[in-house]
């Protein structure tokens, strides 16, 4: 299978404590925010969706969104943040900020329910289930529902549905998700571009079928049971063929959602005005109670949070999608009870670990010893604390994944400072009391320290540990051959929807082991391999997630990797604002039922 643009997460992410939570391709190794965002008054973070994601019914797609209690129509919402959109062409759209926005005014077949307690539905958005399919995953039949309008008022039809799929293969679309395009094609193992160019030359796709105005019909080219998770990412939303400017329509998209873009002035803002003809019958997830919303750009987090903290003038009105607290405000934000009754915190998609070169490091035993030797502490304590860097984790899947499970093998929670003695009976047990390992990592002040920190706890372990410090910007070009002399390093994953399947096989099946791969751990397990493909062939979301959750045990049994956090986000918004909510498929701020005071 030809390799995917992942989300890799990013170091800035790190350095900045979730500021650059950023999916797609962003790529990076380590950092770590200020040691004075570190305190024991920080609050405990809550979790919401741990093991509550779940496919909803027909009638849990039904329109409209429950209301909001307290909830009114008018105003503007205005947005501050510190980058303008990369892509709102929803064939290019990866990143989770981009997406976020995209869901005002993009519509996908299916897409995420929340509800008041943090539970997560995938449901039909414009499709008026979560889609049917009868032979295992490898067939997927999904029906728009009625009233379905373009923000002109024509209809949204089966045929504007398999016109988006098709101009996905356009040479001009390449920065968004490639799974369909390549399930859609005869042969997933060619590029699938040789095999389809796009509708441009006229030609269709003949592996969607559209028997009717309503109906659409996928014909993968191999069973894909969670193809309508897939169908959820924002990179396969809505695209009508009569005005798709092709390049240009990246700037202003046509609008299926509650909102159409009325400015956009790069770099500077982008506003948006109700759709008139967006009804809300039709949509179980969003709503439109602002008139409109003014988004500003340019605005580093230290900004937004002092002008969030100020809370001022439109201000008072304004929300962030990405910017989270500054690290150098967040023990000022903590102590400050009228600020914390207006943020969000939670857990995004995204686990950092560090990987362990298993074709390096090739005793199972030494690489526990290295686990329970690990100083996960001391690491959080340097990056910033629970709220800057994250939740120690535990596992490969973060808690924001179906059928997550909760477990510590190397008892990181209860010896998060590490067990040297522990240690050293594996590596007795492994007939080699003082190894050597090998660590790179990138050369930031903060790392710097981290690596001192892994030293010093290591060595209490007999281990011995030989720092090679990388440049940030060719951090993964380092790491990634399969013959780099590394031992240890950092990394970090997130699925791009909900499920095991693109939370683990990426980073594990041993079978797409190459140079620049995301098995950067290199591990190659016959049963895991095998598990992988039973968990991909299960058609029923629960026991899939079960099946992932049991991989999931298998390679932490394997000891490939060592879970650094589950990572976090901290935001403000105004005083003004009702109804914003934390995302966590996103992992940021949700606009979709926020209204105005």
């Amino acid at each position: 299978m030809r390799s995917h643009s992942r989300r890799f997460v990013s170091m800035t992410a790190v350095l900045a404590a979730g500021a650059l939570a950023l999916a797609g391709c962003a790529k990076g190794g380590g950092g770590g925010a200020p040691e004075g965002a570190a305190g024991s008054s920080q609050k405990p973070l809550e979790n919401k969706a741990v093991s509550a994601i779940s496919v909803g019914t027909a009638d849990d797609s039904a329109g409209p969104a429950p209301e909001v209690p307290g909830a009114k129509p008018g105003g503007t919402v205005y947005m501050i943040d510190r980058d303008d959109f990369s892509h709102l062409d929803p064939g290019r759209v990866y990143m989770n900020y981009n997406a976020s926005v995209s869901a005002l005014f993009t519509r996908t077949l299916t897409n995420y329910k929340q509800d008041d307690a943090g539970n997560i539905k995938l449901v039909g958005d414009l499709a008026t289930d979560t889609g049917a399919t009868t032979d295992g995953g490898k067939t997927w039949k999904f029906t728009l529902k009625d009233g379905l309008k373009w923000q002109d008022g024509a209809p949204i039809t089966s045929a504007d549905v398999k016109y988006s799929f098709e101009r996905l293969f356009a040479d001009f679309i390449t920065e968004g998700p490639d799974y369909a395009e390549t399930w859609l094609v005869p042969d997933a193992n060619k590029p699938f571009r040789d095999q389809y160019k796009g509708p441009y030359d006229g030609k269709e796709l003949d592996t969607i079928e559209t028997p009717d105005d309503k109906t659409v019909v996928f014909h993968l080219n191999a069973a894909h049971p969670d193809f309508n998770f897939t169908v959820a990412m924002t990179g396969y939303g809505a695209v009508p063929k009569a005005h798709d400017t092709k390049q240009k329509y990246d700037k202003q998209p046509w609008s299926s959602g509650p909102y159409k873009i009325v400015s956009h002035v790069t770099d500077k803002s982008l506003d948006l005005e109700r759709n008139e003809n967006w009804d809300k019958n039709t949509d179980p997830i969003r709503h439109a109670y602002p008139d409109k919303f003014h988004m500003e750009f340019g605005l580093q987090s230290q900004q937004s949070t002092e002008r969030f903290m100020a809370d001022a003038g439109n201000d008072k009105q304004a929300f962030t999608f990405h910017n989270p607290v500054a690290p150098e405000r967040i023990q000022e934000v903590l102590g400050n009870a009228d600020l914390m009754k207006r943020s969000l915190q939670g857990l995004t998609p995204f686990t950092t670990f560090y990987n362990i070169n298993t074709k390096r490091v090739t005793d199972v035993n030494v690489r526990k010893a290295i686990q329970l030797a690990w100083p996960s502490k001391q690491i959080q304590q340097l990056q910033g604390g629970e709220i800057s860097a994250g939740k120690i984790a535990t596992t490969v899947m973060s808690p924001t994944v179906l059928g997550y499970e909760d477990f510590d093998l190397y008892e990181k929670l209860t010896k998060p400072e590490g067990d040297p003695e522990a240690a050293k009976a594996l590596l007795a047990k492994a007939g080699n009391a003082t190894p050597t390992i090998v660590y790179a990592y990138n050369q930031t002040p903060t790392q710097e320290k981290v690596t001192i920190a892994i030293k010093e706890a290591l060595a209490k372990a007999g281990i011995k540990v030989v720092g090679k410090p990388l440049n940030a910007g060719t951090y993964y070009d380092a790491i990634g051959p399969v013959d780099n002399k590394f031992d240890v390093y950092w990394g970090g994953w997130a699925a791009d929807w909900p499920t095991g399947s693109t939370a683990i096989q990426p980073q594990f099946d041993g079978r797409q082991i190459s140079d620049n791969a995301p098995n950067y751990s290199h591990l190659n397990v016959p049963e895991i391999n095998s598990a992988i493909d039973q968990a991909n062939a299960a058609t029923d979301p629960a026991e899939a997630g079960k099946a992932w959750a049991a991989i999931d045990r298998q390679i932490m049994e394997q000891a490939a990797i060592i879970p650094e956090f589950y990572q976090t986000y901290f935001g403000l918004y105004g005083s003004g604002l009702g109804g914003v909510r934390f995302d966590p498929i996103q992992g940021e701020q949700s606009a979709l039922n926020i209204y105005v005071k």
